[in-house]
């Protein structure tokens, strides 16, 4: 029986990469970044890439093309990122602990619960409540032991 080979190239790269001028990437980059960032488009959790890449004007393969280059991630990935991210800023922030962990997460952008969930355990490490406790214990103060001498 013959053996069947394929040729697996880990790093391969999409013609329509090969396409797109460096110099319209680098712009798109920071559209991206104005977009997600300073307008705070990652905390809407129905924007998706294809209403990015509309109010960017292009489409959404150049869009991705320039994510993977700049980013090396999807666009999926470096949303849910931002998110987390902020998240984390949120859950160790003392004017936010009322909030608890789920409405964090809708508040960074997140639709359902496990999803923010999900993607804060794979970025992290821990889940939110964990992370928020340990955050919390790193700042309660240590308490000395009295020593007595005799």
């Amino acid at each position: 029986m013959a053996s069947i080979q394929f040729e697996i190239n880990e790093e391969k790269e999409a013609f329509y990469r090969k396409l797109v001028n460096p110099q319209v990437m680098d712009d798109l980059k920071e559209k991206i970044l104005h977009e997600l960032i300073v307008k705070k488009k990652y905390k809407d959790g129905n924007f998706t890439a294809r209403q990015l890449a509309a109010e960017l004007g292009t489409n959404t393969r150049y869009l991705s093309a320039a994510v993977r280059v700049h980013f090396h991630t999807t666009y999926t990935l470096l949303v849910n990122k931002m998110r987390i991210e902020s998240a984390m800023s949120i859950l160790t922030d003392s004017r936010y602990a009322d909030l608890n962990v789920d409405e964090v997460g809708k508040m960074v952008g997140f639709v359902h619960r496990q999803s923010f969930h999900t993607a804060f355990v794979k970025l992290a490490g821990m889940t939110p409540k964990a992370y928020r406790m340990h955050y919390k214990k790193q700042l309660s103060p240590v308490k000395k032991e009295r020593r007595y001498d005799t």
